[in-house]
């Protein structure tokens, strides 16, 4: 099992066995306790928390080219025992983004905190968000992503402030899944001309094992939650039966790396029209 002992910035984590736990998990009576993580120890980790004034325009950060983003999926909302996850069943890509290749997706993710405090991984001049939204890609011609961490930029994260719907509450245990509405991955971010403006750095996967093989995306616009969707969230269970809150890692020292931006300005868009297509996408209308 693995726990992240905050505030300090660098985690101590441990484990047994292929698991591993958040720190939410941590008590007396469980107790994370084993051997190291190593690569969760590396210099170059994720989360971090962005300081704009910091940050380098880079010109070659151009817009992202989305490719079968718009195609309608039926997939499974599942519960892996430390969030909530959907595959993604068929091509969706990206290039352009100052990537050095095309990206194909391959599944997306959310990270949460509690009723009392936010939960993304990410922060933005310290300030932390809800919950986060992970689109995880790879590169094209690779077939796994165990293959793919291999390679040090073989996996290309977009990163935005979302959420979900009340649909996922059907998903209560480990393992457990249900089936996801019909959906595109477009509908998860705002319009494509919103996702101009952007930051860029290289980082690990924030969960065991923490390879340093990610290419991080973390646009700046973000999209609104309300209270309802998220309190949604804190009735899903880990596979310990804890509830499952604070799903995020906290954010690593940046020990030397520079984040960049992109030059776009970023166009404002309706907010309500964003919360709506959310919740059209993952049915929350449906619902009574």
């Amino acid at each position: 099992f693995v726990a992240w002992r905050s505030p300090h910035p660098t985690p101590f984590i441990l484990f047994t066995c292929a698991d591993w736990c958040y720190q939410s998990q941590f008590s007396c009576d469980h107790q994370c306790n084993s051997k190291y993580f190593i690569d969760c120890d590396g210099r170059y980790q994720s989360p971090i928390n962005v300081v704009t004034r910091k940050t380098l325009l880079d010109e070659r950060l151009t817009p992202f080219k989305f490719t079968n983003y718009q195609q309608i999926f039926r997939g499974f909302i599942k519960n892996n025992g430390h969030s909530v996850q959907v595959g993604v069943p068929h091509l969706s890509t990206i290039s352009g983004g100052g990537l050095s290749t095309t990206y194909k997706a391959v599944q997306f993710h959310l990270h949460w905190g509690n009723s009392k405090g936010p939960g993304s991984e990410h922060t933005i001049d310290g300030e932390q968000y809800p919950m986060e939204l992970h689109i995880v890609h790879m590169k094209h011609h690779y077939t796994d992503l165990s293959t793919a961490l291999a390679d040090q930029e073989g996996v290309a994260v977009l990163v935005a402030s979302s959420t979900v719907n009340k649909y996922s509450l059907n998903v209560f245990v480990s393992d457990g899944n249900t089936s996801l509405p019909p959906v595109s991955l477009a509908q998860l971010l705002p319009p494509e001309q919103n996702l101009t403006s952007f930051y860029r750095y290289k980082g690990s996967l924030t969960t065991p094992g923490c390879t340093e093989a990610v290419v991080w995306t973390l646009f700046e616009n973000t999209i609104p939650l309300s209270s309802d969707q998220l309190r949604a969230f804190f009735d899903l269970k880990f596979h310990d039966g804890k509830p499952m809150v604070d799903t995020f890692r906290p954010v690593q020292p940046l020990n030397g790396r520079q984040v960049f931006r992109s030059g776009a300005t970023v166009a404002l868009t309706s907010t309500a029209l964003l919360v709506a297509a959310l919740a059209s996408a993952l049915g929350l209308s449906q619902l009574n």
